[in-house]
């Protein structure tokens, strides 16, 4: 069985967004249609940064280092996390949009998480998808999604 390189997409700005990263990957490692050896996660990149976090050299090296992994992984899974503001709108990590875009653009599966389950998607992102696990309880199920075959599934979801 052919087991999927992934790229991990998703912010890690604070304490709920790095544990959230942090189980979407363990789900992953359980999941037999996966590489649990190539799974990268932005996030933990730093431990192969040269350079000093910040600096022009660093910024660099990440950027050419993520966006090598994203042409690299046979899917991408990314965590939305997203924020809502006052008036209603949702705000994702634009790092993470950006990662989607290219991924889809290359042709590259793209699995969306959201941990806390929405009613509205950007419409950018509703058609850029595979599959949405949207909510906790449904954000489990990857741990058995059979990458392999890439069920699509899509919600009937409002658009933003």
């Amino acid at each position: 069985m052919y087991k999927n390189k992934v790229y991990l997409a998703g912010p890690f700005f604070n304490e709920l967004q790095i544990e959230r990263i942090k189980k979407t990957k363990q789900l992953l490692m359980n999941n037999a249609t996966i590489n649990s050896e190539h799974i990268f996660v932005p996030m933990e990149q730093d431990k192969y940064a040269q350079y000093e976090f910040g600096t022009l050299p660093w910024q660099r090296e990440t950027f050419n280092m993520d966006t090598r992994h994203i042409k690299q992984a046979d899917v991408i899974v990314a965590v939305l996390d997203y924020e809502w503001t006052k008036d209603g709108v949702s705000i994702s990590d634009p790092g993470t949009i950006f990662e989607i875009g290219m991924a889809y653009e290359a042709g590259i599966p793209v699995i969306l998480v959201q941990y806390d389950k929405v009613d509205t998607l950007n419409l950018m992102l509703s058609e850029s998808y595979v599959r949405f696990f949207n909510g906790e309880e449904n954000v489990q199920k990857l741990e058995n999604y059979d990458f392999n075959k890439l069920l699509s599934y899509h919600e009937d979801l409002g658009v933003i």
